[in-house]
């Protein structure tokens, strides 16, 4: 049998943990039972720097569920990193791993699913919707957006998964050798190139709590996620900097045919609102560089993704 790991992500996900912990425990059991899993297997929480009691819970579901592991980090280090700091601890105990988010929006009823797809030699899993239905239109809308501009700028993603994957330790290991500190993990692990399947299910509410991914969050989310695995913002820039040039010199042309007609030009509002118009391209032009030579600047300094002050394990429950 093989070991199987579940990381959860918690962020002050106090009021929906119980009822998470709970039906994790039982996915567990169904496996077990059907022996598609070792007896050592276990549930990873990972508590990223919460400031409600989420790792209250986490603890005291440790000491009274045989196979409920946690991960206490220092601050905040957001979700991404969160995901690699139980992939990078359960990668030497573990022979496949299963991360999820904490509010099981994500349907769990698929899990089994991934496991008998894993038995059948997949290395990656990847956890689809198959609809969009109860987002709103707003959200549908950006969200499809999103997953075409990554494409368009040649970052490979999967349309409409996020971090609900399995992943085999040979695949967590090749995760791992990828250094950079503006991870976005749903687009690096396409590149891994190990054999991968798919499994489709349709999201659920949310349980309990609240969002922990507002729209100003999204935005730049998405965001990072497209300055981390494409440069060619950088090109279209370059680009529409040549197409104002010819704007320009067809501009020319128009005032000197006009001079040498005679013609009386006037045109001021015009002219200045092409001032603002070339003044704020050039702004966001600098501000994209800037993003870009901002990620160089962090990835220099070599800084941890993370920091673990607490492990609670196997070791620490039998003690």
């Amino acid at each position: 049998m093989k070991r199987l790991m579940i990381i959860v992500p918690c962020y002050n996900e106090q009021e929906v943990l119980p009822t998470t912990i709970e039906k994790l425990s039982g996915v567990m059991n169904e496996l077990l039972n059907a022996e598609k899993i070792s007896r050592d297997s276990g549930i990873l929480l990972v508590n990223d720097g919460s400031t409600d009691n989420t790792w209250d819970i986490i603890s005291d579901a440790h000491n009274r569920t045989k196979y409920v592991y946690g991960l206490n980090l220092y601050l905040n280090s957001g979700h991404q990193n969160a995901l690699l700091a139980g992939l990078e601890y359960a990668k030497s105990i573990c022979d496949f791993t299963i991360t999820i988010d904490a509010d099981l929006q994500d349907d769990i009823a698929v899990i089994e699913q991934m496991v008998d797809k894993f038995h059948e030699g997949n290395h990656i899993v990847y956890g689809v919707r198959k609809e969009r239905k109860k987002d709103s239109f707003f959200k549908r809308t950006t969200a499809n957006l999103f997953y075409k501009v990554m494409n368009f700028l040649g970052a490979k993603t999967i349309d409409n998964h996020a971090d609900f994957r399995l992943m085999s330790s040979k695949a967590v290991e090749i995760l791992l050798q990828y250094k950079e500190r503006n991870m976005f993990l749903r687009g690096v692990v396409t590149k891994i190139g190990l054999k991968s399947d798919k499994v489709y299910y349709c999201r659920k509410d949310r349980e309990a709590g609240v969002t922990k991914y507002p729209l100003k969050k999204m935005l730049s989310f998405a965001w990072e996620g497209i300055t981390s695995l494409s440069t060619k913002p950088l090109k279209l820039i370059m680009l529409l900097g040549l197409l104002i040039i010819i704007c320009s010199i067809i501009a020319l042309a128009y005032v000197l045919i006009s001079y040498f007609l005679n013609e009386t030009n006037r045109g001021w509002a015009s002219l200045m609102i092409s001032i603002w118009f070339l003044g704020g391209v050039q702004l966001f032009s600098i501000g994209v560089v800037g993003q870009y030579v901002g990620k160089t600047y962090i990835e220099t300094k070599e800084r941890p993704r993370y920091t673990v002050t607490e492990i609670l394990n196997y070791e620490t429950k039998t003690n």
